[in-house]
């Protein structure tokens, strides 16, 4: 092993997305303390794993997000550093990375590996850091859904279809009907409802809820950068008029393609369309007493909707959807 220890993200992703473990050896043979960087729990979490000396605990983590325990492995009682937050996984593996370089590369302990790591990150919170994995995948699920749009009608029409990154309370607005697109990587379809207009429909128009669930894709996935330039590249060959207003409309979803995007997903289930009527659950106005209606501001709650069935009928451009392709 080289001194500076380096664990790339693409190997780590494609075990994430096949769901299975591995176990990555950072430090050199027979070295003290033994660093592993391990890929568990079938796939599902990444941890860094530290020797630890004779009656040496494990340091304690200031941060709820990062968990660090004391496990046995081969004999051997080790550290063992992991995230509690899986949608935070790319971020937590540079960070694995960089404590490992501290103690193999830099000759640090594991206290002063952590210590230093989590105080120079702290220091750059204040930066931005693109968008965040839930984001990424709302943004990607629209895209999806923009993209089917294009294969109903036209991209010109998907681009003036797609109303949610305006301000307006449904993502996209078609001849008759809106569609509200919803993304998660949860292993039930959990979706988070910002007011009580993102399923309300307007006046007489119906609405449509598209729930999409992604899971990490490993090397056939598709990242967010990908799906962009897949869009782009469609609608400057085909709407080259559109190109400007998807421009502005990606621009105000934070999308910035200088940032770092290489997080790669796809499609868990088959997309699940919902009509938005009396059987589905859901909070609206008439909820709400009218003499209390000017003194709630924002609502915001998560439908779970994994046992409901699809609707019956729904509009074409609702079936098949499927991350934009080159």
């Amino acid at each position: 092993m080289t001194d500076r220890p380096h664990v790339p993200w693409q190997s780590v992703e494609h075990y994430l997305g096949a769901g299975q473990s591995t176990s990555y050896r950072l430090s050199a043979p027979s070295s003290h303390p033994e660093v592993s960087y391990v890929v568990g729990d079938d796939g599902r979490e990444i941890a860094l794993h530290v020797e630890l000396e004779r009656l040496h605990q494990p340091p304690r983590s200031p941060l709820s997000s990062i968990r660090i325990d004391q496990i046995w492995e081969r004999g051997v009682r080790m550290a063992r550093i992991r995230t509690t937050q899986a949608t935070l996984l790319r971020d937590f593996h540079d960070l694995l990375n960089a404590i490992a370089d501290r103690i193999v590369g830099q000759k640090r302990t594991l206290d002063q590996a952590f210590g230093e790591t989590v105080r120079a990150w702290s220091a750059l919170l204040d930066r931005p850091r693109g968008l965040s994995t839930e984001k990424r995948i709302g943004l990607m699920g629209e895209l999806a859904a923009l993209a089917s749009i294009a294969r109903t009608h036209d991209w010109a029409t998907a681009v003036e279809s797609w109303k949610g990154p305006n301000g307006e309370e449904h993502d996209f607005g078609l001849a008759g009907f809106d569609v509200e697109v919803k993304t998660t990587s949860a292993e039930r379809r959990r979706h988070s409802v910002h007011g009580l207009g993102q399923l309300t429909p307007t006046e007489d128009r119906p609405l449509w809820l598209v729930s999409l669930q992604v899971t990490r894709g490993g090397t056939n996935g598709r990242t967010l950068t990908s799906c962009v330039e897949s869009v782009r590249r469609h609608v400057g060959e085909h709407a080259p008029a559109s190109l400007d207003r998807l421009d502005e409309q990606l621009s105000v979803t934070g999308w910035d393609a200088e940032l770092r995007d290489d997080e790669r997903w796809r499609l868990r289930t088959k997309p699940l369309a919902l009509l938005v009527d009396d059987r589905l659950p859901r909070l609206d106005f008439g909820f709400i007493p009218v003499r209390f209606r000017n003194h709630i501001a924002d609502i915001t709650y998560t439908l779970d909707v994994s046992d409901i069935e699809a609707s019956a009928c729904p509009p074409a451009v609702l079936t098949g959807l499927r991350f934009p392709q080159a």
